[in-house]
């Protein structure tokens, strides 16, 4: 017998779901930061095995929207919620706000939810009980799974409370290639491997207003020729973005190489550039010419 399905995996900002759906896929399907908003698009995350293909969908953090860009992250959350065979919302273990409550019961009414607490180690079990015990007046919550993503544990037990949800199928309907992973591109995966180091190296106000246009993608020989702009909303940013003699997008292109040069398997040679485009966040033309298709 066999199970497919489609799970949403979704949360505040920082819960820890991207970390989650790399380390259950066993790839870098999403870019990880501590920024919020690191998230922007609907990734698919594919795990394969012989009886069985679960297909996470990443989706942004839950947030309030400040501007378009922001519309168009939330909407993603809402239609993912609405299509998916299993809701996993995540609660970040660290900080969970009893609001969250009401969100997952909307969540338990739309679609079988489970709910996993994230970055749970050894020494905070004690910490998770009430919330635990919080969520636990809620019936419909099919399971409550504390899990640590970074040290592998309890994710084992994810996959199956996600199993057990799952109707059984007479025939294999796997919906996606066996060897495939995500749904990306290279050229989209590597446009979002930019832009997370970017986030790691830029201070606090720029993350937000950060996207990568990729202007040049030829892998056709034995090198990849890349050429991106960095793009950022104000003329002050692209200073900061520059650093003092060129050093941060010097730094940001030389982090981001190599695990380019990983995925694609060859020498890149990757040129980065600085581009202002004024409050592009809130341009329809913009966000959709920066790869986010807002229909």
């Amino acid at each position: 017998m066999f199970k497919f399905g489609y799970i949403g995996v979704v949360g505040n900002t920082n819960a820890g779901k991207s970390t989650l759906v790399n380390a259950l896929v066993g790839e870098k399907v999403s870019i990880v930061s501590p920024k919020k908003q690191t998230t922007r698009d609907n990734i698919m995350g594919i795990l394969t095995k012989d009886n069985y293909q679960l297909v996470f969908v990443d989706t942004p953090g839950i947030h309030r929207s400040k501007n378009k860009l922001d519309k168009f992250m939330m909407k993603n959350v809402r239609t993912v919620v609405a299509g998916v065979d299993v809701i996993l919302y995540i609660v970040d273990g660290t900080r969970f706000k009893e609001e969250e409550k009401e969100y997952i019961k909307k969540l338990t009414d739309t679609a079988p939810t489970i709910v996993g607490i994230s970055k749970v180690d050894a020494g905070s079990y004690e910490k998770i009980y009430p919330i635990i015990s919080s969520l636990g007046e809620n019936k419909d919550i099919k399971a409550i799974i504390p899990f640590s993503s970074y040290k592998n544990r309890n994710l084992d037990e994810v996959i199956k409370e996600i199993l057990k949800i799952l109707p059984e199928q007479d025939t294999k309907n796997f919906e996606f290639d066996e060897d495939m992973y995500t749904d990306k591109s290279v050229r989209f995966m590597t446009a979002e491997i930019i832009r997370e180091k970017a986030l790691l190296l830029l201070n606090e106000e720029l993350p937000h207003g950060l996207a990568i246009n990729i202007t040049r993608f030829d892998e056709s020989g034995k090198t990849a020729f890349i050429d991106v702009d960095i793009i950022c909303e104000k003329e002050s940013h692209k200073s900061i973005v520059i650093g003092r003699h060129g050093s941060k997008i010097k730094e940001i292109a030389s982090r981001a190489r190599p695990e380019i040069e990983e995925m694609l398997g060859k020498k890149v040679m990757l040129e980065c550039f600085v581009k202002v485009r004024k409050n592009w966040r809130d341009v329809e033309s913009e966000i959709e010419d920066l790869g986010y298709k807002l229909d």
